[in-house]
């Protein structure tokens, strides 16, 4: 231990800001673990932490922004000044300007990039001046759980070299945790409560390719299948590649009852000029045959895809088959980004970049089909009985509670919800309803008799 460092009497407090994606909520929860397994405590807000510390997003211009904004807000919620309350920033944004920033952002007393964020227990103490007194969750989980389902992240980095992304420069090459590793991490997350294991990575397709002994992502499903359905529970998988849906991996799906037939494919475009500008492959003939086969081996399966709109050089011609393609295959829920230029990419030294007006108006008539394709794909459950999982309690606008949940088609805080209006349950129940209703994404749920389980 640091001699220059004091112990403290009280744990010290942390408020944990995450923003982005499910991956940054991941990666808070994992330094939450570490911080408790240290002595730290949490703090509920400004008033009663010792220190901040922001997980920062980068995968777009607007999210380094929104990051910056958020810290700069955070030191200007103490009236003496930010050093009163330090703040450590984290993740996304460290790891991609690094050297850049303690020049431009005074007010943060630490940056932790993402491959240093397994030390942040020491970090902590050396912006404190002072460790905790004692560790009394030294023996506990890496992870905590956090609400009905449990985000695992089964890899980090990408090799893909999108020409459109920053990941590969900031989380670095593609690197699979190993099966051992994952299990005991989903064994855990279901004895603490989770009924729902999310399986996340930049590219989860590829899982296992670059271990010692190579495994596939088929392999893991198979692994974890058994222990999710001995609790009750389910497996969910997010951010496949098209090239990735091998037989094995369809069949893995197919054929194990706790895993769920929700597909998330981000195609990005269906152009074959852009996606070859995109540095990635394919084009709407090849994908076309991908879902085809999909549907197929996985009858009544659900379907998730991302579109971008304005990528430099993208003609009308090329946006248009795009919405044609969206249309033709029915997705069920479509996320929408206007490209970014992200610095550092190669497409954003290209000349031919698309006017920000023609980029905006492209964008939201991508918003309006995936809407359209959104509210009808959801508006065809109604009728149906289904299991879901209750995440929380929210007022329903007149004063009264209502429970809040997903059924298995919707990926949690991503696809809508189920509402429940009537019953006592908790989060992490499982309530058998019979949908009545549909608003937008949203589902109204009347539960069966027999209750939660």
């Amino acid at each position: 231990m640091d001699e220059t460092l004091e112990t403290a009497g009280d744990a010290p407090r942390v408020l944990f800001v995450t923003l982005g994606c499910a991956k940054n909520e991941v990666d808070t929860d994992r330094m939450r673990s570490i911080l408790e397994r240290a002595g730290f405590g949490e703090a509920d807000g400004v008033a009663d932490a010792d220190v901040v510390l922001v997980n920062t997003c980068s995968f777009l211009a607007s999210a380094t922004s929104e990051s910056i904004e958020t810290t700069l807000e955070l030191a200007e919620e103490r009236a003496a000044g930010a050093r009163e309350l330090p703040i450590v920033m984290c993740g996304c944004v460290p790891s991609r300007y690094g050297d850049d920033l303690p020049s431009e952002l005074p007010e943060v007393a630490a940056f932790v990039r993402t491959d240093e964020e397994d030390g942040i227990a020491g970090v902590m103490e050396r912006v404190l001046g002072r460790v905790p007194a004692a560790a009394p969750n030294a023996a506990g989980p890496l992870r905590t759980v956090q609400g009905a389902s449990a985000y695992v992240k089964i890899s980090d980095g990408c090799d893909r070299f999108c020409s459109f992304c920053a990941i590969p420069y900031i989380r670095g090459r593609y690197a699979s945790r190993p099966a051992d590793e994952i299990l005991e991490e989903v064994e855990g997350q279901l004895e603490g409560g989770a009924r729902e294991i999310v399986l996340i990575g930049q590219d989860t397709g590829i899982w296992g390719s670059d271990l010692e002994e190579p495994r596939t992502l088929a392999d893991l499903l198979n692994l974890l299948a058994p222990v999710a359905e001995a609790h009750g529970a389910w497996v969910r998988v997010l951010y496949l590649q098209p090239e990735g849906m091998t037989p094995e991996l369809v069949a893995a799906i197919r054929d194990n009852p706790a895993v769920l037939p929700y597909i998330d494919i981000p195609i990005q475009h269906a152009s074959g000029a852009v996606l070859s500008a995109m540095n990635r492959t394919g084009d709407a003939e090849q994908l076309a045959g991908v879902f085809a086969r999909l549907r197929e081996e996985i009858p009544d399966m659900v379907l998730r895809t991302t579109g971008m709109a304005g990528f430099p050089g993208e003609t009308e011609d090329d946006f248009e088959l795009l919405c044609d393609f969206l249309e033709e295959e029915e997705f069920d829920y479509v996320s929408v980004f206007a490209y970014s230029p992200e610095e550092g990419t190669a497409a954003c030294r290209r000349p031919d970049q698309v006017p920000d007006d023609v980029k905006l108006e492209r964008t939201q008539r991508l918003i309006d089909i995936a809407e359209n394709l959104g509210f009808a794909a959801t508006a065809a459950h109604v009728g149906e009985t289904v299991d879901v999982i209750v995440d929380g309690v929210e007022d329903d606008g007149d004063g009264n509670a209502e429970f809040v949940g997903h059924a298995w088609f919707q990926a949690p805080d991503c696809d809508g919800a189920v509402h429940i209006a009537s019953g006592e349950y908790a989060v992490g129940d499982v309530v058998p309803v019979r949908l009545v209703d549909s608003f937008c994404y949203e589902l109204v749920g009347e539960p069966l008799e027999g209750g939660a389980a």
